[in-house]
């Protein structure tokens, strides 16, 4: 059956906006919805928030999002700021340092924020409990997915039983094995690196081992690039496992011992607080809109995690998606659908400004810093070295470096939610 925006059914506690995925993406969308006075109902299928340390970085332009859903005091009081980030070379050290406190005057958060995706996660998660607009649903799995006339049909299993939730709207965040994405049958374009990536946590301080590290560290090498990076809870590094190696071999306590010596010597061994191995993908889904349901963060995208801006992405598609749903609802509320909200143009143009988004930022931008850590031609590696020290030498090209990794020029440019009309009339000039 087709949906048809003109007949569809508005955003009420029986057909609330329903969020399939509990991780940081589904979080921040429930609690965008709520914000805008939206019943919502989240669809987890862990029993309970899920502690992923994968992710960690929060720049600057999504501090500016979840500060307007009042959740960035907590992220600081927890977090640990780091204003600035190193390009280095294992053979040569440091190559360039970039100082995000060159957007001072742009920001209120010249900086990273550094810290594990989960604690993100219990906070939205504790807060939603309390929300009497929200229905947390854990321990529940999305069995099928059905477009209506007027919205969406869900097919729910959990330990109580099977059941069916009708939804006006739906946000897909449901990871890169999306089911919603699955049951709309959308394809997932790109492809997969061949070699896995481990992530792997120690408490041991690196910066009494490497006194010139910084707290984040991009480390160019043709055999074995590294990702070094501080968060509150310890030390990560990340690296490259060849395709030929077995999990077990790459998750071997002795190997993961080798490979941190190799960072720097520590004669009474490493502790490993954490360790992950997982594929590593650049993939977009083909559209992130079908009629009332909408895909967002890795269910729409997913991407080399070499420049932290995955997991941005994906709160700033969450933030999008609720806004846009807002001004939905609150035209349909006041029984005023010609108020200037027209459904299908706000919910292409959440399509078509994510997924640009999403091509011309995140994948460019993440495939090119993965390319340039691991390039095995000298003149090449050189030739990188050369214009990493050049940029981070000129304050006005730094400062554009570092405005676009850090997501503000995507948002300068495309908005949050920005309304259809706004956006047009930004576009033509």
């Amino acid at each position: 059956m087709i949906w048809d925006p003109a007949t569809a059914a508005p955003v009420s506690p029986e057909r609330p906006v329903v969020v399939v995925g509990g991780g940081p993406v589904g979080m921040t969308a429930a609690a965008a919805l709520a914000a805008e006075g939206l019943p919502v109902a989240l669809v987890e299928l862990s029993p309970e928030p899920r502690p992923d340390w994968r992710a960690s970085t929060f720049h600057a332009a999504t501090l500016e999002l979840l500060e307007t859903i009042g959740i960035t005091d907590r992220m600081h009081a927890e977090g640990l700021v780091v204003p600035t980030y190193q390009f280095r070379d294992r053979r040569d050290g440091l190559i360039a340092q970039f100082d995000f406190r060159l957007l001072a005057d742009e920001t209120r958060f010249p900086y990273r924020l550094q810290l594990n995706q989960q604690h993100l996660v219990r906070m939205l998660a504790e807060r939603l409990q309390r929300d009497e607009r929200v229905r947390l649903l854990f321990g529940t799995r999305l069995t099928g997915l059905d477009i209506t006339a007027d919205g969406a049909r869900l097919q729910l299993s959990s330990p109580a039983g099977e059941r069916e939730l009708l939804a006006s709207y739906v946000i897909g965040a449901d990871g890169p094995r999306s089911t919603v994405r699955g049951e709309l049958g959308v394809g997932f374009e790109g492809f997969t690196y061949p070699e896995r990536f481990a992530i792997t946590s120690t408490s041991v301080d690196l910066q009494e081992l490497l006194p010139d590290l910084g707290h984040v560290n991009y480390v160019a090498d043709p055999q074995e690039w590294l990702f070094i990076l501080r968060t509150p809870e310890s030390w990560r590094v990340v690296w490259p496992v060849p395709e030929d190696l077995s999990a077990d071999e790459a998750s071997a306590p002795e190997r993961l011992q080798s490979q941190l010596q190799r960072v720097a010597p520590y004669e009474p061994g490493y502790p490993v607080i954490d360790h992950q191995l997982y594929n590593v993908h650049q993939r977009v889904a083909a559209a992130f809109r079908v009629g009332p349901v909408l895909l967002a963060g890795d269910a729409a995208h997913i991407n080399s995690p070499v420049g932290g801006v995955g997991l941005n992405s994906g709160i700033h598609d969450a933030m999008d998606a609720a806004r846009r749903l807002g001004r939905i609802a609150a035209a349909a509320g006041h029984g005023l659908p010609d108020r200037g909200v027209d459904i299908e143009a706000e919910l292409a143009t959440y399509d078509r400004v994510r997924r640009t988004v999403a091509v011309e930022y995140v994948q460019a931008d993440t495939q090119r810093n993965t390319d340039r850590l691991r390039e095995t031609d000298e003149a090449v590696r050189r030739s990188h070295q050369d214009d990493m020290r050049a940029i981070a030498a000129d304050p006005e090209r730094a400062r554009a470096y570092i405005r676009r990794v850090s997501l503000l020029e995507s948002v300068q440019r495309f908005g949050v939610g920005t309304p259809p009309a706004e956006l047009e009339l930004e576009e033509a000039r």
